[in-house]
């Protein structure tokens, strides 16, 4: 499909069908869509993202607020360029991003599901990590959500914080948990984890990393 027709059905049938919203400032987004031709396939802190049937190979992250970070997002995926690691900018208009499309399960639901993650997803996210180092970017807030595997690949789906400043362990710290008791425990039995369970896990990390960054 070309880009013309695809940015006018974002126009036309995406934009005015669709409404995002937050129960505040520290809450993701809450998508809305009354759109028959626009699916509504995930959403995060700032945006929503969508596909249209016609072209399977695109998605369209439609920002809820905070406009000033999709320009920001923009320049990430312009440095990133195109790198087997991360998704591609096809195009964007003052409030969405058109992206590559990358298919497949994060490795949060992986874990819930019993899917076995293999040691190749970590490779790669590591080689997408250090690429983005050196193009002059930060790999900030790398975690289970915003890894997706497909066909034994690893994918980074949310580059959006890559311009912050500072050091951000998360992946850091998901490797150690990777490799100390998924790998030797998880994987090998290949048990699925109720999704309470590592919900509360990752609530309970992101408590600790808050209380430990406030203890410093």
């Amino acid at each position: 499909m070309k880009i013309e027709k695809y940015t006018k059905l974002i126009g036309s049938e995406l934009l005015p069908n669709i409404q995002l919203s937050t129960d505040g400032p520290f809450d993701p987004i809450i998508v809305k869509n009354y759109s028959n031709t626009w699916q509504t396939i995930g959403s995060g802190n700032y945006a929503g993202v969508f596909l249209h049937h016609s072209n399977p190979k695109w998605v369209v992250k439609v920002y809820g607020r905070n406009p000033e970070e999709l320009k920001k997002e923009v320049e990430v995926y312009k440095r990133l360029g195109n790198h087997p690691s991360f998704s591609s900018l096809i195009d964007y208009g003052d409030n969405y991003l058109i992206l590559r499309r990358i298919d497949g399960v994060n490795l949060f639901n992986a874990v819930v599901k019993g899917i076995r993650i293999p040691e190749s997803v970590i490779h790669d996210v590591d080689k997408g990590i250090a690429y983005a180092r050196s193009v002059g970017l930060n790999p900030f807030d790398v975690h289970g959500k915003n890894v997706v595997m497909s066909n034994g690949r690893g994918y980074i789906v949310d580059v959006s914080d890559f311009y912050k400043q500072g050091k951000c362990r998360k992946w850091d710290d998901l490797k150690k948990a990777y490799y100390k008791i998924y790998l030797p425990f998880i994987y090998k039995y290949n048990i699925p984890i109720p999704f309470f369970i590592i919900n509360s896990v990752r609530k309970g990390y992101r408590l600790f990393r808050k209380i430990k960054k406030g203890s410093i």
